[in-house]
Order: structure tokens, then C-alpha cells, then sequence
């Protein structure tokens, strides 16, 4: 058939045979809208004058960009939210519940081979577990409400075949920057990724969504992994839907085949301001560190919250800097407090506020002042990002930010060999 997953799954959702560069009308198995496009997409559906969404378990909404809400323009955006919800009969996830990319997953409305869309661009992330998600705009989000369909363009596939064994010290947050830094913030426009390779097989599900995450950051319409073992596994724990796993055609067609080495990697840092701006950490050693982020939807999960515990138990964050983390969900705060892993955070010195996307989207949590650099694990580093164009923002991994928090100036990771190994 030589057929690329994107395609098969486009296909499948067509009900017919497509092929890159083709105009297919789909089926949507899910959508969402957080509480940054929502509004937009209530307005957008009641113009449509159609009375009822296309099916109410196929749909829902979170309130996660600005919870809790930061001031009365968002207090009135999230009312609007949860009373569309209450007469529409649909499920809403509120304040405090955590980031919608992170919710979406453990809760799993989706399974392997769905075709899922989000009124927000890190959509994509859902494609660890082999989903062809993808972001898309509130009006297109509103259509596919009233209808259950929305039309795509099947992109072309870029297979990325990525192997070795991670070093120490190296996490899939590098991985994920290194791939942005070689295949350029452009570089994958309206394309689809395909993740193979011997270190995409040995990521845990958490690790894959991080790169999954970061595949708009290049540019592309999604990025995906075949399903494994960890995959089924995943979803075993979490619900009884059938797992429909889609595998690419061993002749598949592809656009490029790009194949890269990580088995001598280093901690990577994106510098400001653009997120492809990628150096090996020891090229930015020492750079002054005002504050520090660890969480968003790109590395808030507890996977990323043990490494950071790890670095940070028994040492103090520098006085000069401000150590913020933000656990992905509810779900993830739970489990970290229950492993102790709060605490040591609390005894660090850092702070931790309700889960959600705050402080990386910049509307409240951590807004840096003017002149003042930032490390996170967050996925965008662009002039405002954090709510004030003034700052910089360098990007790296949950170890990477743990070591810099403490030091006061980004740090290798490597230097805390024995807790990275713990």
C-alpha cells in the first residue's frame, strides 16, 4: 500500500483511499477548546444557528491558560465557558484541574489511530500514543462542533528515524531541542512527523509526548509515533477502549527520511528568541538565571517532576532566583505529593502554584520583569511569551532547570551525575 500513518488515518476518517496533497472531509473522534480560544469558539458556533453539538461526549472544555483567573475580563470569559457548558450538557474541566494537553491523555477520551483536534496549536502533543492530532483555529473548531467533520489537506511525512542510547544527563526535552535546532522552526511547515528509531522505542509514553509536543515548534501539522507495548500498556491502566494501533507501510512514501544520532548528545538550551536558537549547554554556561520554570504541557508530567526532585532534594534554590513549578494536572500534584516530592520542592525553595499554563503563556504566575532571564521546560521562547517582551527566555530540560535554579546561572546537569542516576 506504501502508505505514511497520517495518511491511513486520514483515510480511515475519509472513508476512502488518500494520499498527500489530497483534500479529504474527515470525522472527528474528538475536539476541545481551552479557555484562551473558547470563547471565540461558543461565538463562532451559535452563529452556525445550529442547536446542538454533533455529539456531546465527543467534545469538552478547560479552563487552564488563566486559572485562576487573573482579573475580571477572564473571570467573565470563564462564565461564559461553564454556562455553555451547563446548557449544552458538556463536560468542562475547571480551575485547578490542570493543563488541557496533560488531561486529555489521562483521562484518554482518545486511542491509538483517532483523528482529534484542539483550538490550540500543542494539540499535536496526543500523537505519542500514534493520534493524528492537530491544532487548529476556533471557527474551524466551531464547524467541526456543529458537524463532527472538518476538511484537512493530508500532508506529506517527514520520517525522523532517531537512535542510540540516551547519555546521562540527556532527556527527550533535549532530544525534542536538538530535532527543532536541525530541522529549523520552519522546516516541517504543514508536514507531517513520524518518529522511529531505537530512541523513540525506548522513550516511556511521557518522554514521547514531550517530542510529540514539540512538533509544531518545527512547523508541522503533527508528529507521531508508532504503538508499542508502553503504548497499550498506557492506555490498559486508564481505559477499556479498543486500541487500534496504525502502523506506516514498510514502502511508505516520504517526503524526506532525516536520521539522527543521540548517543552523544548533550543538554541542549534554546536561546532567546526562537525556539530552533539550540547550543549544547556548555555554551551558555553561566549565563545569569533570574527565575526558573518547570512544568507546561511540555514537561510538567511526574516523569519530569522526579528528575527535578532528584537534583533539588537537600540543596537550596539561590536567593536571586525564582523557582516556579507547576505539576501538569491534578492528577500528576497527587502523585508527587505522595512520593514526597512536594516537599522536597516546598524545602528547595520553590514555589508552586495550581496546575495549568499560567506562566509559560504569560498571563499571570510569574511574569518576569524587564531584563530578567528565564529557564524553563516550557516549549516557546519568543519575545512575550511569558507575559513580558522584555525578558529572555532560554529553554531546556527539567534537570537542566533544576541545576540553573540552584546555581543562579544555567548549569550542566552532569555535575549532579550520582542524583541523576538515583
Amino acid at each position: 500500500m506504501r502508505k505514511t500513518i497520517a495518511e491511513k488515518i486520514l483515510g480511515a476518517h475519509a472513508q476512502k483511499e488518500v494520499r498527500s496533497g489530497d483534500i479529504a472531509i474527515c470525522d472527528i473522534d474528538f475536539c476541545l477548546g481551552q479557555d484562551g480560544t473558547s470563547s471565540i469558539i461558543i461565538d463562532s458556533f451559535k452563529k452556525l444557528q445550529t442547536e446542538n453539538v454533533f455529539e456531546k461526549s465527543k467534545f469538552c472544555m478547560f479552563i487552564d491558560h488563566s486559572a485562576p483567573s487573573p482579573n475580571t475580563g477572564v473571570s467573565a470569559i470563564h462564565t461564559k465557558m461553564r454556562n455553555f457548558a451547563k446548557e449544552k450538557d458538556l463536560r468542562i474541566f475547571d480551575v485547578g484541574c490542570g493543563i488541557c494537553h496533560q488531561l486529555m491523555v489521562e483521562d484518554t477520551f482518545i486511542t491509538c489511530g483517532d483523528l482529534v483536534i484542539g483550538a490550540d496549536s500543542h494539540t499535536c502533543t496526543y500523537g505519542a500514543l500514534n493520534i493524528f492530532s492537530t491544532g487548529v483555529g476556533s471557527t474551524d473548531l466551531a464547524v467541526a462542533l456543529a458537524s463532527g467533520k472538518n476538511w484537512f489537506k493530508v500532508p506529506e511525512t517527514i520520517k525522523v528515524v532517531i537512535s542510540g542510547k540516551l547519555p546521562l544527563g540527556v532527556y527527550s526535552k533535549d532530544v525534542a531541542l536538538f530535532l527543532v535546532k536541525s530541522i529549523t522552526s520552519q522546516g516541517a511547515n504543514y508536514k507531517a512527523l513520524e518518529f522511529h528509531g531505537d530512541t523513540a522505542k525506548r522513550l516511556s509514553v511521557e518522554a514521547r509526548l514531550t517530542i510529540a509536543n514539540m512538533a509544531v515548534e518545527m512547523g508541522a501539522k503533527c508528529g507521531i509515533f508508532e504503538a508499542d507495548k508502553k503504548v497499550f500498556d498506557w492506555f490498559k491502566k486508564r481505559t477499556k477502549k479498543r486500541v487500534n494501533p496504525v502502523f506506516a507501510d514498510e514502502q511508505a512514501v516520504y517526503e524526506d527520511v532525516k536520521e539522527f544520532d543521540m548517543s552523544t548528545l548533550t543538554p541542549q538550551v534554546a536561546k532567546p528568541h526562537a525556539v530552533d536558537n539550540v547550543v549544547s549547554v556548555e555554551d551558555v554556561l553561566g549565563t545569569r538565571i533570574d527565575e526558573a520554570l518547570i512544568g507546561t504541557c511540555t514537561n510538567g508530567r511526574l516523569e519530569d517532576l522526579q528528575v527535578a526532585a532528584r537534583i533539588l532534594k537537600g540543596k537550596k534554590v539561590d536567593s536571586k532566583v525564582k523557582l516556579i513549578i507547576c505539576p501538569a494536572s491534578r492528577e500528576v500534584f497527587l502523585e508527587a505529593a505522595k512520593k514526597g516530592i512536594i516537599e522536597i520542592f516546598i524545602e528547595s525553595g520553590a514555589v508552586i502554584p495550581a496546575p495549568g499554563c499560567g506562566p509559560c503563556v504569560g498571563t499571570h504566575n510569574g511574569v518576569p520583569a524587564d531584563g530578567e532571564n528565564v529557564i524553563s521546560t516550557a516549549n516557546r521562547n519568543f519575545k512575550g511569551r511569558m507575559g513580558n517582551p522584555n525578558a529572555n527566555i532560554f529553554l531546556a530540560s527539567p534537570a537542566t532547570v533544576a541545576a540553573s535554579a540552584i546555581a543562579g546561572k544555567i548549569t550542566d546537569p552532569r555535575i549532579f551525575s550520582k542524583r541523576l542516576t538515583a
